[in-house]
């Protein structure tokens, strides 16, 4: 498995979490998701303004294997989506922890992100 990035929390169905410098949270998959699902081949991403809850279905990733759903690690507001993933696909299974993440989330409470796994956790978990 490859190498997961040490800022980052994860949620058990492989989304990744990382808080950036103005307080908001970008979202992703794992690599380990990715090279599961095969070649990305459409990302349905969520609407901006969107206000979503901790655990709802957010997104879909379509691959040559399979659909799955994305799901938000934390409560709050769509602030951002990547229109990269809307012509590229692909770049989700070349760069799941930088060019192909998701969306980011104005988050309503912080504290959500203790109840991920950290980056040591979630390794232990992709193993089993």
């Amino acid at each position: 498995m490859s190498e997961i990035p040490g800022d980052l929390k994860f949620r058990p169905s492989h989304e990744w979490v990382r808080v950036e410098e103005d307080g908001s949270v970008t979202v992703g998959i794992s690599d380990h998701a990715q090279d599961q699902l095969g070649d990305i081949v459409f990302v349905e991403l969520p609407e901006t303004g969107r206000q979503i809850s901790a655990e709802d279905e957010i997104a879909i990733v379509e691959s040559v294997k399979a659909a799955s759903d994305v799901y938000s690690p934390i409560s709050g507001e769509i602030i951002e989506i990547n229109e990269l993933l809307i012509d590229a696909p692909e770049t989700v299974n070349e760069s799941p922890y930088t060019d192909g993440w998701f969306f980011k989330i104005q988050p309503e409470n912080i504290d959500e992100l203790n109840d991920l796994l950290s980056p040591d956790e979630y390794g232990e978990m992709c193993e089993e």
